[in-house]
C-alpha cells in the first residue's frame, strides 16, 4: 500500500502543487519565526554579555523626590570610597538623560526615547573603554561633545564641525571632539547617544558632583558577590548593587521575554495560515479520492481493506508533507535572513552575530508541515474507506447523503448560534473579561460558519448570480451553476478566504472606528492651534513657556504642568494650567461654575472626583502638597472628565511653588489667523529651533494618537496575506481539478457552440464568484467581531460609535474578484484547450 501511495503521488503531483505549496509556505513562516528569533535572542545576549564582560559590580542610585533634595545621587565621595574597598580595580561614574541632534535639515536624528547623553569618563590612561573612537577623542572641556558613529553619519557631522545639542532646556553649540562606536542600548535601539565633559553633563542631568551610577571592575582573583557586598557597606541606603553576572542574566531574560512576545505574535500568523490551508490540503486529497473511485474500489474488491485504503491516502499527505516541510524549512531560513536585513534597513539595529540554525526549529518544521496534511486529508482517507465496491464502481461522483447534509448543518447552526450568543454577551459586559468572551465566541462561530458555508452558498450565490449574468450572459449563468454544483467544494474554498477577510476586517473595523473616536476626540476637545511638547516625552522647561508667551502672533497660551496633592485622604493628578487662558484653549463642559474662577487658591475638579469626595463648587478644602505643607483651596468650577487634563486644574504658579521641578507635558498656543506655516515657522523660532521640541497642529495632533493604530493595522495586514496567498492556491486548486473532472461537460458545450473565449470567461467568472462568496462570508463575520470588540472599551473612549470603513470594504471586494481572476487563469487556458472529441469521449 505504500508503494501504491508513492505511486499515486507521482501520478498527481500536479494536482499536489498547491497542496506543497501551502504546507511550504506555512512551515516557511513556522521555521522562519523560529529561527529568526533564536538568531536574534544570541546575538542580544552576546552582546548583553559583552557589555558586562568587566562589570563586577553596577551600583545604582535613583532617589524618591523627597530623598532628592538631601542626596540627588552618588556623590564624588561615595565615588572614592568605592574606589578605595579592597578588590576594587576601578570605578566608572556616569550620569545620563535626554540629549538630542539634527541632521543637516533641522530634524531629530533618532525617535526621541532612544536619544541619550551621557558623560566621558577616562581612565588614568585616558580612554573610557565604553567607547571605541574611530576618529578624535572624548571631550576634553564643557565646550566638546562626541557623537556614535551612525549620529555622525546621518548628520553630515566630522570632527571639528559644530553640532547643537538639545537637552530639556535651551539648544546649545558644541565643538565636535570625537566619533566612536559602542554596544550602548540606546544606539542599539536606533537612537542618539551624545558625549559630554563630565561637568556638563552633571550639571545637565542631575547636579554637579553626583553620578547616577558606578561600574565597578574587580582586580584578579576578587569574588564578585563579596565585592558587592562590601561596596554596599559604603554606599547610600537607597542605592543598590548587583553584580554583573547577575545584571547579565536579568537583561538577558528580558531579552527572552521581549522576543518570547514577538515570537507568540509571529507564530500566531503563522498557525491561521496553516488552519486556512487546511482546508485547501482537505479540499485537494476530498477531490482526488473521489476522482479515483473507480481505483480503490478495484482495490476493495482484491482484498485491500478499509484501513488499508485510509492508511494509502493517509501515506499520500504524509509524503505531500514531508516534502513541503523539508522546502518550507530551507525557505524559512531565507527568511529569518530577509526579516533581520528588514529591521537594519529601518534603523532597528540587530547586533551581529551567526545564523543560529538548533534543533528546535526544524522538529517544529517538520512535525507541523506533516501533521497538518495527515490530519487535513484523515477525513477524506475515511470517507474513501467507506465507498463499497460495487457503488463506486457503479458512479465516480457519489453525492452526500440527505441525511450527512442535515446532520452537518444542524451541527454547524448550534455552534454559529452559541458564538453568536457569546459576542453579544461579551459586547455588553466589555472589559477584558468580555473580551475573552468575545474570544470564546468567535472561535465557535468562525467553526459553525465553516461547517454551515456549502449551505449558506446556494442562497448568497444566488444573490449576485443575477448580475454575472445580465453583465456576462450565458458564461455568467453557466459560472453561477458551477459553483453550487458541489457546494462542499465551494464551501471548503471559499471558507479559507473567509478567514483571511474575517481577521482583516475585523482589524480594519475596529481600527478605523478608534481613529475615528481619536479624530473627533481631538476635534472637539481642543481648540489651540498648536500643541508643544518633547520628542523624548520628558517636561518642557519653564523658559519654553516664557518663550512661546512672548512669541509673535501669539493669543493665548497655556501650559499642562504634572502635579499632585493629598486631597481629602488621598492624592490625585493635577493639571497646572494658566488661569483665563486654559478655556480658550481646550472646550471643557462645565457642570458647575466657572473655569474663569480658576487662580490663586482657587481650583477646579471634575465631576467624578467632585462626586467621590462630595465636593460643590464654592467649598473650601484642606491639602497636603507633596513638599509637606498644607493649604486651604477653593473649588470654584466642576467640569466633566476630559482625556486631555488631570481631575483637578489648578493654576500652574501655584503647582510650581509645591514641586521640587517643574515638569510641563505639554504647552497649548492659539495664534492670530490660526494655524499657518508662518506660525508654525515663529513658534519654532522662539523655541530657539530645538530639534527635540515638536510643534504639532490638529493633523499632528490626530497622527501622533492615530498613528501607532494604523501602524499596527499594516503590520496586520502584511502577516495575514500570507493566509491570503494560501486562499488564492486553494481557488487555484479547485478549480484545476474541477476543470479535470468536467472535461465531457466541457468538450460538449465547446461542440454545440460555446467558443474558447466564453468557455475561458465561464471558467474565470466561476473563480470570481467563489471568491466574492468567501469575501462576502468573511467581511459580514469581520465586521460582527468589530462591533464586539470596540463595544467591550466603549466607556473609556469618548466620542466612540461605530464605523463601517466602506472604501476597504469595497477594496476587499474588488481584491477578492481580482484574485479570482489571477487564480483562474491557468485552469481556464487549460479548459479552453481542451480537445473537443478527446474531451467527450473521456470517462
Amino acid at each position: 500500500m505504500f508503494r501504491t501511495a508513492l505511486r499515486n503521488v507521482l501520478a498527481h503531483k500536479a494536482r499536489l502543487l498547491m497542496t506543497v505549496l501551502a504546507v511550504m509556505l506555512g512551515v516557511a513562516f513556522v521555521s522562519g519565526t523560529l529561527v529568526f528569533t533564536d538568531t536574534l535572542g544570541q546575538a542580544f545576549r552576546n552582546q548583553s554579555a559583552k557589555s558586562y564582560d568587566d562589570v563586577a559590580v553596577a551600583v545604582e542610585m535613583y532617589p524618591s523626590a523627597e530623598e532628592a533634595r538631601k542626596t540627588p545621587g552618588l556623590s564624588q565621595q561615595v565615588v572614592d570610597k568605592v574606589a578605595k574597598v579592597d578588590g576594587v580595580a576601578s570605578v566608572t561614574p556616569r550620569v545620563d538623560g535626554f540629549a538630542g541632534v539634527p541632521d543637516r535639515n533641522g530634524k531629530l536624528i533618532g525617535a526621541g526615547w532612544s536619544n541619550k547623553g551621557t558623560n566621558f569618563a577616562p581612565g588614568k590612561d585616558g580612554k573610557d573603554r565604553a567607547y571605541s573612537f574611530t576618529s578624535g577623542d572624548g571631550p576634553a572641556s564643557d565646550g566638546q561633545v562626541a557623537l556614535d558613529k551612525d549620529t555622525a553619519d546621518k548628520g553630515g557631522y566630522k570632527v571639528g564641525d559644530t553640532v547643537r545639542v538639545a537637552t530639556n532646556g535651551p539648544v546649545k553649540e558644541y565643538e565636535l571632539s570625537g566619533v566612536f562606536t559602542t554596544e550602548d542600548g540606546a544606539v542599539n535601539a536606533g537612537g542618539s547617544l551624545v558625549v559630554f565633559d563630565r561637568a556638563v553633563a552633571q550639571k545637565l542631568y542631575l547636579k554637579p558632583g553626583f553620578f547616577q551610577n558606578l561600574t565597578v571592575t574587580a582586580a584578579p582573583g576578587t569574588d564578585a558577590v563579596a565585592l558587592r557586598d562590601k561596596i554596599l557597606t559604603v554606599v547610600p541606603k537607597s542605592a543598590t548593587a548587583q553584580t554583573g553576572a547577575v545584571l547579565a542574566d536579568r537583561q538577558a531574560k528580558d531579552i527572552e521575554a521581549g522576543l518570547g512576545a514577538l515570537n507568540q505574535v509571529l507564530l500566531g500568523f503563522a498557525g491561521i495560515a496553516l488552519f486556512v490551508g487546511v482546508f485547501l490540503i482537505s479540499n485537494t486529497f476530498t477531490m482526488l479520492v473521489a476522482q479515483r473511485t473507480k481505483e480503490l474500489a478495484l482495490m476493495r474488491a482484491v482484498g485491500a481493506s478499509r484501513r488499508q485504503i485510509t492508511r494509502s491516502v493517509l501515506a499520500e499527505a504524509g509524503l505531500v508533507g514531508l516534502l513541503a516541510s523539508a522546502v518550507g524549512y530551507v525557505l524559512g531560513i531565507g527568511l529569518a535572513v530577509g526579516l533581520r536585513s528588514g529591521m537594519n534597513a529601518f534603523d532597528l539595529k540587530v547586533p551581529d552575530g551567526p545564523l543560529v540554525l538548533g534543533a528546535t526549529p526544524a522538529v517544529a518544521a517538520f512535525a507541523v508541515g506533516v501533521l497538518i496534511t495527515t490530519l487535513a486529508a484523515w477525513l477524506p482517507g475515511r470517507r474513501a474507506a467507506k465507498i463499497p465496491p460495487v457503488a463506486a464502481m457503479n458512479s465516480v461522483h457519489a453525492s452526500a447523503s440527505t441525511k450527512s447534509l442535515v446532520v452537518r448543518n444542524s451541527i454547524g447552526a448550534a455552534f454559529t448560534a452559541l458564538g453568536v450568543v457569546l459576542i453579544v454577551l461579551g459586547a455588553g459586559q466589555g472589559g477584558d473579561n468580555g473580551r475573552l468572551l468575545i474570544a470564546g465566541g468567535a472561535f465557535l462561530t468562525l467553526i459553525g460558519v465553516i461547517v454551515l458555508i456549502p449551505f449558506l452558498s446556494r442562497p448568497v450565490i444566488a444573490l449576485i448570480r443575477p448580475l454575472f449574468v445580465g453583465v456576462f450572459g450565458v458564461s455568467g449563468k453557466l459560472a453561477g451553476l458551477n459553483a453550487v454544483r458541489n457546494p462542499r467544494r465551494t464551501g471548503a474554498t471559499a471558507s479559507a478566504l473567509a478567514i483571511g477577510l474575517t481577521l482583516v476586517t475585523g482589524l480594519s473595523v475596529l481600527g478605523t472606528t478608534v481613529g475615528t473616536a481619536l479624530d473627533k476626540m481631538t476635534t472637539d476637545q481642543i481648540k489651540a492651534d498648536y500643541m508643544v511638547s518633547m520628542a523624548s516625552g520628558n517636561g518642557l522647561s519653564q523658559e519654553a513657556l516664557t518663550a512661546l508667551e512672548k512669541a509673535p502672533g501669539v493669543t493665548a497660551v497655556s501650559p499642562q504642568q504634572a502635579g499632585a496633592f493629598d486631597l481629602k485622604g488621598s492624592f490625585v493628578s493635577v493639571s497646572g494650567v494658566a488661569p483665563g487662558q486654559i478655556e480658550k484653549l481646550l472646550n471643557l463642559n462645565v457642570v458647575h461654575g466657572s473655569l474663569s474662577s480658576v487662580g490663586g487658591n482657587t481650583i477646579a475638579v471634575d465631576a467624578e472626583v467632585a462626586a467621590k469626595r462630595g465636593l460643590k463648587t464654592g467649598a473650601t478644602v484642606p491639602v497636603d502638597f507633596l513638599d509637606k505643607r498644607k493649604g486651604q483651596l477653593k473649588v470654584g468650577a466642576i467640569y466633566e472628565a476630559n482625556e486631555f487634563v488631570s481631575p483637578v486644574l489648578a493654576d500652574h504658579r501655584l503647582v510650581t511653588a509645591h514641586e521640587e521641578q517643574a515638569s510641563i507635558r505639554e504647552i497649548y498656543v492659539s495664534t492670530e489667523g490660526g494655524a499657518s506655516a508662518a506660525n508654525e515657522r515663529a513658534l519654532a523660532k522662539a523655541m530657539g529651533d530645538n530639534p527635540a521640541i515638536q510643534v504639532m497642529d490638529h493633523k499632528d495632533i490626530r497622527d501622533a494618537f492615530g498613528g501607532p493604530i494604523n501602524i499596527m493595522l499594516n503590520i496586520m495586514y502584511g502577516l495575514l496575506g500570507m493566509a491570503l496567498i494560501i486562499a488564492v492556491l486553494g481557488v487555484v486548486n479547485t478549480l484545476a481539478m474541477s476543470v479535470f473532472e468536467r472535461q465531457q461537460e466541457i468538450g460538449m458545450l465547446r461542440a454545440i457552440g460555446l467558443d474558447r473565449r466564453r468557455v475561458k470567461r465561464m471558467v474565470r467568472l466561476e473563480a470570481v464568484v467563489i471568491s466574492v462568496f468567501g469575501a462576502i462570508v468573511g467581511i459580514g463575520l469581520g465586521a460582527f467581531l468589530g462591533w464586539a470588540i470596540g463595544e467591550t472599551f466603549k466607556s473609556s473612549l469618548p466620542g466612540y460609535a461605530l464605523v463601517l470603513p466602506w472604501d476597504r470594504i469595497g477594496i476587499f471586494l474588488v481584491l477578492a474578484g481580482l484574485v479570482g481572476v489571477l487564480a483562474s487563469l491557468w485552469p481556464a487556458r487549460s479548459a479552453a484547450r481542451l480537445n473537443m472529441l478527446a474531451a467527450i469521449k473521456a470517462e
